[in-house]
């Protein structure tokens, strides 16, 4: 019997050493679906959730959706849109659907942003065996020309002077299958809290942010938090965008073993 143990434990770490380096290969959530049926977005559209789905998936990954029609072509929605939407120039609430950068992630036609003013209203819901690695975050043309230049409801960061230190954050919060949290990511759209008014900024590319510290998340949960805040609560336009999540499967260390004790049997 402890022969037999011997040979299984041999086997299988023979398994591990011809079989290294294999990493399981990484699924990404990029959004290009949506130059496909059923949604077939054409040059300069966008999808918003007004087929009352409550969502839809990319790479496997859900993201929630929530659209209300009010009539009179007035409407709500909250959580995630996606979009290939270029305009970079026209500020307001009329140009919420597009990213600051004109593009997707690495170049690519098509994104997704976020409407989220509460924290909890975006979420994402990951596959059972997905571990975590990244996503790429933008701002959005109306966040962005907000915090540069001011409107009707928001300040200029950094005021007349430029001296006010004025900022704009995202929260990434990571959930257990019990909504239990695993962990928090937190990255700063503007930042202007620096005693050097030239490192002042608003980000207008898109950024690689590391989402180590809840790879094990099983639903990823989203909150904006800005320096501007009124009566009625944040000012600044509480939009980002987001593109190629992307996660890998949990390493299969236990198949290794398995795969050993298989070869042992058939002998």
């Amino acid at each position: 019997m402890q022969v037999r143990r011997m040979v299984q434990f041999c086997l299988s770490a023979a398994v591990s050493l011809v079989f290294p380096a294999m990493p399981a290969a990484a699924a990404v959530a990029d959004f290009e679906e949506f130059g496909q049926p059923p949604y077939s977005l054409g040059s300069e559209s966008f999808y918003n959730g007004s087929d009352d789905a409550g969502g839809f998936y990319s790479g496997g990954a859900f993201f929630n959706n929530s659209y209300t029609d009010y009539g009179g072509e007035l409407y709500s929605w909250s959580g995630w849109s996606a979009s290939n939407m270029t305009d970079t120039t026209t500020p307001g609430y009329d140009n919420q659907y597009s990213a600051y950068t004109g593009v997707g992630g690495d170049g690519s036609e098509f994104y997704a942003l976020s409407y989220t003013f509460y924290p909890g209203d975006t979420y994402i819901e990951l596959p059972a065996e997905a571990v975590i690695e990244s996503m790429q975050i933008a701002n959005t043309t109306y966040a962005a020309l907000s915090m540069l230049n001011g409107d009707y409801y928001s300040k200029q960061f950094g005021g007349l002077t430029g001296d006010d230190p004025d900022w704009f954050k995202l929260i990434i919060t990571g959930l257990d299958e019990n909504d239990a949290q695993v962990g928090q990511v937190e990255f700063y759209l503007a930042d202007y809290r620096f005693a050097d008014n030239d490192l002042d900024y608003v980000v207008d590319e898109w950024v690689s942010v590391g989402l180590a510290s809840v790879s094990t998340a099983r639903k990823l949960s989203f909150a904006l938090e800005s320096s501007d805040v009124g009566p009625w609560g944040m000012n600044t336009p509480a939009y980002f965008a987001m593109d190629n999540l992307t996660f890998v499967p949990e390493p299969g260390s236990m198949l290794l073993l398995l795969l050993g004790g298989a070869l042992w049997r058939r002998r």
